[in-house]
């Protein structure tokens, strides 16, 4: 396993800096000690040809212009939470306001834009960045002390795993995510809209207006929700379902089966023969399929587009706080959270054999 460390840029300062670890097969990860942004992940495809399969800037400012969220770590909570408002232990809180009326992706600034303490451990079969960063009480709105320790391992079997770690002080809310673009065609000027999708779930949130869950879990069958077998991404965003239409595609919550040794997603691209296939010990998997941008920003000088990109965020469904039936993202003193995502990458000759 092969390790490098660059610089990338500076912010107010202080070095970023870009850590690229590649496998036997030549398969890498890289990825900054700002946010725990992963700028590129560089697999083969059918032909034996490397690409980066997923979206990011190539300097420092893009990433805090425009906060898309590339590739980051989103935390301490991510997804959205009703008015900022929530009731720990008896007592109310109010939390960051910063989209709308919501809070959002654990507020502004949050993880992503945060330098992290950054270290390494190699090994035979795999090398690990390990990712540290002190969230101080207050933050954002947050109570507590949170210690998080985010491992990022990159074996030789072609996988990319997320372990998440976290501790706290006193009572707090923590659910984390990474928010990761994956363009498997290797060219973000192509969009993902002929990429297939599987993901192993009998249920969708459903969704208010300004993306806040109703708390109500959606039936996929007999709807353009059902992801159960492969199905072109094309056919969500253009469905006339209206959850689907409101939002251009999707950006919904899906709630997993989790059925024994199945995995909980699939991404496939039968062009590049490209796949990503995810397990997790999450609840559940956010797919968005990038309906809109945040800015006029361009990737290798061209400019980025709606649909460039599909996240496959893993975590507890959003705004379970609020919601009697979506989980829990309670984190106590005297616990430790753990939590686990692999996404492995492979080559196939089509994605529907």
């Amino acid at each position: 396993m092969e390790f490098e460390k660059k610089i990338f840029g500076d912010l107010s300062g202080e070095t970023i800096y870009e850590y690229t670890l590649t496998n036997s097969q030549g398969v890498s990860l890289s990825a900054l000690n700002l946010g725990g942004v992963v700028t590129s992940i560089k697999t083969p495809d059918k032909a034996g040809q490397f690409s980066n399969i997923t979206l990011g800037f190539d300097n420092v400012e893009d990433y805090l212009t425009y906060r898309p969220f590339y590739g980051a770590l989103v935390g301490r909570v991510a997804g959205r939470i009703a008015e900022g408002r929530f009731n720990l232990e008896g007592k109310e809180y109010q939390l960051q306001v910063n989209e709308g009326e919501n809070h959002h992706h654990g507020g502004n600034p949050a993880f992503e834009s945060h330098i992290w303490d950054v270290s390494i451990e190699e090994g035979e079969a795999s090398t690990h960045l390990i990712f540290k960063y002190f969230s101080p009480a207050g933050e954002n709105g947050y109570p507590g002390n949170l210690v998080v320790t985010i491992t990022y391992t990159l074996s030789e079997a072609n996988e990319w795993k997320i372990s998440y770690h976290a501790e706290t002080d006193e009572p707090t809310l923590f659910n984390p995510t990474n928010h990761v673009y994956f363009n498997l065609s290797g060219d973000h000027t192509k969009t993902i809209k002929e990429h297939t999708l599987l993901v192993n779930s009998d249920l969708v949130g459903e969704l208010k207006e300004d993306g806040i869950p109703t708390g109500k879990f959606l039936p996929v069958n007999d709807t353009d929700f059902d992801l159960r077998e492969p199905v072109k991404l094309s056919k969500g965003i253009t469905s006339q379902h209206p959850q689907l239409a409101d939002k251009k595609g999707f950006d919904h919550p899906y709630f997993l089966a989790h059925r024994g040794s199945e995995p909980d997603a699939v991404l496939c691209d039968s062009e590049s023969g490209r796949k990503v296939i995810v397990t997790t010990d999450c609840d559940a998997l956010v797919v968005y399929t990038h309906n809109g941008v945040s800015g006029e920003y361009e990737i290798n000088g061209n400019r980025v587009e709606p649909y460039a990109g599909v996240a496959l965020e893993t975590q507890t469904m959003p705004d379970a706080i609020n919601q009697d039936n979506f989980g829990n993202i309670i984190l106590y003193p005297g616990e430790t959270f753990h939590s686990e995502t692999i996404y492995q990458f492979e080559q196939v000759k089509g994605c529907l054999e």
